[in-house]
């Protein structure tokens, strides 16, 4: 079951902090969250649980949770 359309996507609260950071990497611990169009073109390192692992995010990415591209095991 999918999430309701009028609650929108989740963003963690620090995911939205990182709106108008000018750092030319960014690390991200929130797996769950969604990928939001701002962070379009820059490179975040997600955190896989033991590691971090990069991305560079393109416009294929938005709207997929981070965790989809950082496996665990």
């Amino acid at each position: 079951m999918s999430r309701s359309s009028w609650k929108g996507s989740f963003i963690d609260k620090n995911v939205l902090k990182l709106n108008n950071t000018k750092k030319s990497f960014i690390k991200i611990m929130s797996r769950r969250s969604t990928i939001p169009e701002y962070l379009l073109g820059k490179e975040v390192y997600i955190h896989n649980g033991n590691s971090f692992k990069s991305l560079l995010i393109d416009d294929a990415c938005i709207g997929y949770k981070f965790g989809e591209f950082s496996f665990t095991r």
